[in-house]
């Protein structure tokens, strides 16, 4: 409680005392989701299985969210970061994990740390129209750069901005900050809280155990298409809090493009990705041929890991939507930073302004995860990833997902979602579960 009341604290004084200065963003959340599972049929179980007993855990992250402009286009930021607690079975044991929340967490001690540091840089290019309209204090459809109006939000300094830009980002962030954005499903505080649902299951994305790294992302903007290129650190062990300062050897790329569409004169965005890693990682192949399997003795400089994602949302109506999501990564290495996902498939219906309530939302969604045929016989000579291994896998299923929740709006700052998840074949074992999961998230923001 400690450390939650120093947050606070140091919040409000600088929300006092920079409130005024229109060159300074301050924001502020909190999310607390307690999970339960009841006990699940389990034959046999492995080190790093779901527990087949009843089950409650909570986790706990608080987040401040500072900013401050430099100069024309330019900006910085630093968000201090409180994470606690833990997810089922300490995360372990289901591949779409059920608590978004819960990879930023490796000690379930409360502990405070820097989540981002970042610097970023607008560069205005000419073309496009003026999104700002002229009751807004701005002369428009004349400027040489034309401008659009950003809002003062987490990581976002209110004002002006060009439409059409060239942008730099250097520094300390999630790379999901920039990349597999989709405005109806990758944020785990507000949206759907499964992993393989927040983003693109194949895309093994570069982080350490919290979810961040140190990167360099360059985006090209325009009205109706952007390009982004990254490149970024990756941890020295699988899913390991370290991270590896050898760039030379051991770095993560993406590149995504994303174009804005149409469809019966509803506005939909379509965005394509694709990575290539390499660092010190181990072989399938080279693993099974031992008696007992474990990756980790097969790692080896310059290993690669290649994937591709598209990913799709489209509006129906002003107050409803869909989208969909498509990934597969080569394979024949281990999973390095996200999860043991190595082809995927998800998709989700969301509606607004239900029982008239206008802000609140219903959000619905499924995903489909699997792995390659490698990572297949290793798990089943019992072999163990990072977050799954049930010491053996003798019946392989896809592993299935449905998510339901309602993200009720209590307040302007406040909002309740209770969540049901159901997993078929939890880590692709047909033998375990089927796990029902349950949680009520707290989100707070302001």
């Amino acid at each position: 409680m400690k450390y939650i009341f120093s947050f606070f604290l140091f919040l409000l004084i600088a929300k006092t005392s920079f409130s005024q200065d229109k060159n300074w963003s301050i924001h502020f959340q909190q999310t607390v989701i307690p999970q339960h599972k009841p006990k699940i049929n389990a034959p046999y179980s492995g080190e790093f299985s779901l527990s087949d007993t009843s089950e409650t855990q909570t986790s706990l992250t608080t987040t401040i969210y500072l900013g401050r402009r430099l100069w024309k286009g330019a900006a910085v930021f630093y968000n201090p970061e409180l994470a606690g607690g833990s997810g089922l079975s300490q995360a372990r044991g289901i591949a779409g994990f059920t608590n978004g929340e819960c990879f930023r967490i490796g000690n379930p001690s409360p502990t405070i740390y820097t989540a981002r540091l970042f610097f970023r840089q607008d560069f205005a290019l000419s073309g496009g129209r003026d999104n700002i309209k002229k009751d807004k204090g701005v002369e428009g459809e004349t400027h040489a750069h034309p401008v659009e109006n950003q809002e003062d939000a987490a990581n976002s300094i209110g004002g002006a901005r060009p439409s059409n830009h060239f942008t730099i980002s250097i520094g300390k962030f999630s790379i999901a900050d920039y990349f597999d954005n989709n405005s109806y499903a990758h944020d785990p505080r507000s949206q759907f809280m499964n992993w393989a649902l927040m983003s693109n299951g194949g895309w093994d994305y570069p982080a350490n155990t919290r979810g961040y790294t140190w990167n360099v992302v360059a985006e090209y903007v325009r009205e109706k298409y952007a390009i982004r290129a990254a490149s970024s650190l990756v941890p020295t062990t699988a899913n390991g809090p370290e991270l590896n300062w050898n760039w030379a050897n051991n770095q993560s790329n993406t590149l995504e493009l994303e174009k804005s569409t149409t469809f019966f004169g509803k506005e939909g965005k379509f965005r394509a990705l694709a990575f290539y890693t390499t660092t010190y990682m181990g072989s399938y192949a080279e693993a099974i041929k031992q008696t007992n399997p474990d990756v980790t003795l097969t790692r080896k400089d310059g290993r690669t890991k290649y994937g591709f994602g598209v990913n799709y949302e489209q509006a129906l109506t002003k107050e409803s939507g869909l989208f969909f999501r498509a990934s597969w990564n080569d394979a024949n290495n281990e999973t390095w930073a996200f999860t043991e996902i190595d082809h995927s498939i998800s998709g989700g219906f969301v509606k607004d302004n239900l029982f008239g309530r206008k802000e609140d939302r219903l959000n619905i969604g499924v995903a489909f995860n699997g792995i390659s045929d490698l990572h297949r016989q290793y798990l089943a000579k019992g072999g163990y990833g990072f977050i799954i291994g049930d010491g053996k896998l003798p019946n392989y299923g896809l592993e299935s997902i449905l998510e339901i929740n309602y993200n009720a709006k209590i307040t302007d700052w406040l909002s309740v979602t209770p969540d049901y998840q159901l997993i078929i074949n939890p880590a692709y074992n047909q033998d375990r579960g089927p796990v029902h999961a349950f949680a009520l998230r707290m989100h707070t923001e302001f």
